[in-house]
């Protein structure tokens, strides 16, 4: 946050082709003292989600943004007591401020509790959450955007599951279906679940024909929780598109009356299409789904398959390499360490599971539909997304991100080995530690260790680092400026 006010001061903003809408004039001083201050977190999208909390949903495009991110930004504007006079604008940048803060810490929290969960190793689950706070996507963490809260919900709701807490993953994951439409896919893990726990129990002893009722209804009563789970989950996005159908498809109730004059005429220059006002219905009210988030970012962004190859987005390309060389590399490494229990979907129970000796780590056999999941984001948004949001895509939606550079270092880097039972690696440590602790089973920070030797480690580390730290600050940099960096 002190960053990006510095770097705001100091370098000017730059005259973006991006949605601003027009803002009252003048404003008290402080007013200007948060703009100054914070107003490098209102850039980009963040433009539409503070849009939306203060006026709602006037404009069509605005529906490209899913309502639970400025619904709490509207409702902590309006709770907290504030203790000046200050415009809804400055209010909303504070409690976005305020807010992220908050829902990035709990993330972090949130993936530590799944890495132990999943990964049984807690110095990589601890590395892999410190990785996080230092997220390459991590000015949208602290921005006026979603991501920070999405991340919060879908980590805390695999989290749950890995806890047997179904219905409380369920609920979780139903909100973040809310905050963004990639929530989606996360119905993926609840029918995994299901699916995987059937498929173990029908290992276990033989199949007489005295227990067929007996499988009938455990098969009835997991098709039954699967798809009411799975149906609260798509719920809040289906509710919305209905909210988005009534708003613009309906006859014009005249609200255009109630919009300053300002925002309608740049509705007229920018052909934004305005709720409540007259004139021809927009096409997707007229399909037999009628879908607008999908027709907006058809329409708006140009968003499909293959549409964003071309000559001149090379450099967004470039922009998301790092990210996609991580992604690839994680799944290989994974596919290549457990070729049959891929080819088994994860559904066999292996020897070593059997004898409670199975891997731990990244490559350990709970990790399978995590990477599942890490590689469809990666390939539906490289050949079906503008490539450039790839690293805040995976960012906030999947723990591989994290787990397997946590991974990586912890086998590879020599400055982390320790005589700890839950590391692979057994050996002295190279650098003596702090008497401070920093978290359970872990006696310091190992980030901040392996910066204080930045000179003593591999490339492989330095690499991996420059990434999470090089595009954190570049994020800042560029983002909160209205330069290149969405």
């Amino acid at each position: 946050v002190v960053l990006q006010a510095v770097f705001n001061l100091l370098i000017p903003d730059h005259a973006a082709d991006a949605f601003s809408p027009p803002r009252p004039d003048p404003r008290g001083r402080w007013d200007a003292l948060v703009e100054r201050l914070l107003g490098g977190l209102g850039r980009w999208d963040a433009e539409h989600f503070l849009f939306i909390a203060e006026r709602g949903y006037l404009l069509e495009h605005n529906c490209a943004f899913l309502p639970l991110f400025p619904l709490s930004l509207r409702a902590l504007g309006a709770l907290l007591p504030w203790p000046v006079e200050l415009q809804p604008r400055s209010r909303l940048l504070l409690s976005a401020a305020l807010l992220n803060a908050l829902l990035n810490a709990l993330a972090a929290a949130a993936l530590l509790g799944l890495g132990r969960a999943v990964l049984h190793h807690r110095r990589q689950a601890f590395l892999a959450a410190l990785l996080f706070s230092v997220s390459p996507a991590g000015v949208f963490m602290t921005a006026a955007y979603s991501e920070s809260m999405f991340a919060f919900l879908a980590f805390s709701a695999m989290w749950r599951l890995e806890q047997g807490q179904s219905w409380l993953s369920g609920l979780l994951f139903s909100l973040a279906s809310g905050a963004r439409a990639n929530g989606l896919v996360n119905a993926g893990f609840f029918l995994y679940s299901r699916g995987k726990r059937f498929a173990l129990q029908l290992q276990v002893g033989s199949a007489s024909r005295r227990k067929l009722p007996l499988l009938w209804r455990q098969v009835l009563s997991l098709a039954s929780s699967a798809a009411l789970v799975c149906a609260g989950i798509f719920l809040p996005f289906a509710l919305f598109q209905y909210y988005a159908y009534v708003r613009f498809c309906g006859p014009g109730t005249g609200l255009a009356q109630a919009i300053p004059k300002p925002l309608l005429q740049l509705a007229r220059d920018k052909g934004y299409r305005v709720a409540g006002v007259g004139g021809d219905k927009p096409p997707w009210c007229s399909q037999r789904f009628p879908v607008v988030y999908s027709y907006i970012q058809d329409t708006y962004w140009n968003v499909g398959f293959l549409r964003y190859f071309e000559l001149r987005q090379i450099p967004n390309f470039l922009l998301a390499l790092p990210v996609t060389l991580l992604g690839s590399w994680a799944a290989w490494t994974y596919v290549s360490t457990n070729p049959r229990h891929c080819l088994t979907l994860g559904l066999e129970r292996s020897k070593s599971e059997e004898r409670g000796k199975a891997r731990d780590g990244f490559c350990g056999p709970a990790a399978f539909v995590y990477v599942v999941h890490a590689t469809a984001l990666l390939v539906f948004g490289f050949f079906c997304m503008h490539v450039q949001v790839l690293t805040r895509f995976l960012g906030c939606s999947s723990p591989i991100l994290y787990w397997f550079p946590a991974h990586l270092l912890q086998e590879h880097e020599p400055l982390l080995w320790s005589t700890g039972s839950d590391n692979p690696t057994s050996g002295k440590p190279l650098l003596s530690k702090s008497p401070s602790s920093c978290g359970e089973g872990t006696s310091d920070n190992p980030v901040v260790r392996l910066l204080l030797n930045w000179r003593l480690m591999t490339p492989l580390s330095k690499s991996i680092l420059g990434f999470f730290l090089g595009y954190w600050l570049l994020g800042l940099i560029l983002h909160c400026n209205f330069l290149p960096w969405t």
